[in-house]
């Protein structure tokens, strides 16, 4: 079928809107008609070149819609089920197999190669065929999706709200509640207010910590933060030491950690700023971390993916507390006409909105 999207020709060049032929779902795949995509820094990442799929590339990982048409093995959805999109995964692997779909075997390939699980690409523009994300690829006005990267979600739910939690909302959430689990009246911190960080801190209010520290270097968003759970905030840009003001704020430390930013010297505050037992998550990658001549203690530094999720479990949970009024990610999203891609993406770099959101149901 032919439809229009975003199309990347060559790494860092700006998002062009064209005309490409999409094909039809293949036996446990899905057609979904894109209402909804939240941008996220993950598509800039893909967008610099740094990955391994080729170009050109339709990115776009955080799609939310409506089934138009099923492959003849789908039993889990049909027509006009509203879905949220999320990453692929095998679901033949043993962590796949474990529940654990967010330690796939083969989530790189899967989902940052530029093929399906197939091997084989799903859309051609011009003739010539263009590279996938996230098996994916919902900078589109619609995609072709394995079945286990869908969660049937309310059709009450706006879409534009949907769409975050595939990526950024369950990656931030994820880390408290899968991750670190930390027990009620802890102490926590977090670097970085974007929308893994404070997501992390709406989900680290409702486990009840006693003290929720927020590092970041810009103050609307650590105001923003202040109002999602924050019991205090921590502007890095006026602060020569932020250890020693973690430990002002908590006297041996906090007992977790979350770093969003991936800045190294950042990571290295937050590890002393742990009490002797703490425990440090970061978030992502794409960055080098040593340790030098660092006293570990008895403290642990965690890797998490998509916040150690399993989606079809996790984000319905999510979507509930949001519909309960206790997860108001509301105030981080601007919505953009799906036209506007670039200029989203500007604003979502430079600071001018936390969450950028693509509305194709306008």
């Amino acid at each position: 079928m032919k439809m229009k999207a975003a199309v990347t020709k060559n790494p860092n060049e700006p998002y062009i809107i064209k005309e490409v032929e999409l094909d039809k779902p293949q036996k446990e795949e899905i057609l979904v008609k894109i209402l909804a995509v939240g941008v996220c820094h993950t598509d800039e990442a893909g967008k610099s070149g740094v990955m391994p799929f080729s170009f050109p590339v339709i990115l776009g990982h955080e799609g939310a819609g409506v089934v138009e048409e099923i492959g003849r093995s789908v039993t889990e959805f049909k027509p006009g089920d509203a879905v949220c999109l999320t990453f692929a995964n095998c679901g033949k692997c043993n962590p796949c197999v474990e529940g654990r779909p967010y330690a796939c075997e083969r989530m790189n390939d899967i989902n940052f190669s530029g093929v399906y699980e197939d091997g084989k690409k799903r859309i051609n523009w011009d003739g010539n065929p263009v590279s996938s994300f996230f098996a994916q690829s919902s900078f589109a006005a619609y995609t072709v999706v394995n079945q286990r990267s869908a969660i049937k979600i309310d059709k009450d739910i706006d879409m534009g709200i949907a769409a975050p939690f595939g990526c950024g909302v369950q990656t931030g959430a994820g880390i408290v509640f899968n991750s670190l689990r930390p027990e009620f009246g802890s102490t926590l911190a977090v670097a970085g207010c974007g929308t893994v960080g404070l997501c992390s801190i709406i989900a680290a209010k409702i486990c009840g910590c006693s003290k929720i520290i927020a590092v970041g270097g810009n103050e609307k968003s650590l105001e923003l933060a202040k109002e999602l759970g924050a019991t205090h905030i921590i502007n890095r840009k006026k602060v020569e030491d932020l250890t020693t003001v973690i430990k002002e704020l908590c006297e041996f430390g906090v007992d977790y950690a979350i770093d969003t930013s991936g800045n190294q010297k950042m990571i290295f505050s937050l590890l002393h700023g742990l009490t002797y037992t703490g425990t440090l998550a970061i978030a992502g990658g794409g960055f080098q971390l040593t340790l030098g001549s660092f006293d570990l203690c008895a403290r642990t530094i965690k890797g998490v993916t998509e916040g150690d999720s399993n989606p079809k479990i996790f984000i319905p949970k999510l979507l509930a507390y949001y519909k309960q009024g206790r997860f108001p990610i509301d105030c981080l999203i601007k919505y953009y006409p799906f036209e506007q891609i670039n200029e989203a993406t500007e604003d979502s770099a430079n600071g001018k909105c936390i969450k950028a959101v693509l509305r194709l149901d306008t």
